[in-house]
């Protein structure tokens, strides 16, 4: 994406088209209304829009294990944070928009964003649940414009939760961290080191997680699994 400026008509088309081979997908466009708190563009100015952009299933995966076998890569801290904004800042650059990742501060807001861009719901693992993907999508970062893009509005879905009568996850995990009123984070973690948690959930992924029976065919694959059950540990 080099040259001119692609038209705000024009610009999810062309995103789309760049981020493909990265397995990286539109996630949904937020147009800001007079009133909404919005992001800063690196201008100074509000931001009239965002696009969000992240990943279904494993589909950003088989892009970031290229990545991270080259040798100058292998080291890299946080590598998937680093990946994301290898992938992304060059675009923002090229349309002249503003990144963004849930990693950095100031932090921002990417599961409202998300709940206005897809009509999504938290589930009681805390994480977005999606009626297609289930549990088993992600964020990556957004970009930041300063007019307002031309997309319709999410259609409203329907929240999977509120039709599963037996909500397997909430008895899935073995030290009861998932409850219908949230999720709890420390005994959750202090299970990962027990030996159980390093035998199960360390090595298959959260036993919560994996109960949900919604979007089972993009389940993250085993790698990908132990990545972030790595990260959670931490």
């Amino acid at each position: 994406m080099s040259g001119a400026r692609p038209s705000p008509d024009d610009v999810l088309k062309q995103l789309r088209a760049v981020f493909e081979p990265h397995g990286v997908f539109l996630r949904g466009v937020v147009n800001f209304a007079e009133g909404d708190a919005t992001p800063i563009l690196k201008d100074g100015q509000a931001a009239a829009s965002i696009v969000l952009l992240g990943n279904i299933g494993s589909s950003i995966w088989p892009a970031f294990e290229r990545w991270r076998d080259v040798p100058a890569n292998k080291d890299a801290q946080n590598p998937l944070d680093t990946w994301s904004k290898a992938v992304i800042e060059p675009v923002a650059r090229d349309v002249g928009a503003t990144a963004y990742f849930p990693s950095d501060p100031p932090w921002q807001p990417f599961q409202q964003w998300a709940m206005r861009a897809e009509d999504l719901y938290p589930s009681p693992l805390g994480i977005l649940i999606h009626p297609e993907y289930g549990l088993w999508h992600g964020y990556r970062g957004a970009l930041g414009f300063g007019h307002a893009l031309a997309a319709p509005p999410p259609a409203p879905l329907a929240h999977p939760c509120d039709s599963c009568s037996d909500k397997p996850c909430l008895s899935g995990c073995p030290v009861d961290a998932v409850l219908a009123s949230g999720f709890q984070i420390a005994p959750c973690r202090a299970h990962l080191k027990t030996a159980e948690g390093k035998a199960n959930c360390m090595i298959a992924g959260c036993l919560a997680r994996n109960r949900c029976p919604v979007g089972t065919g993009y389940r993250y694959q085993p790698e990908q699994l132990r990545f972030h059950m790595a990260a959670l540990s931490l």
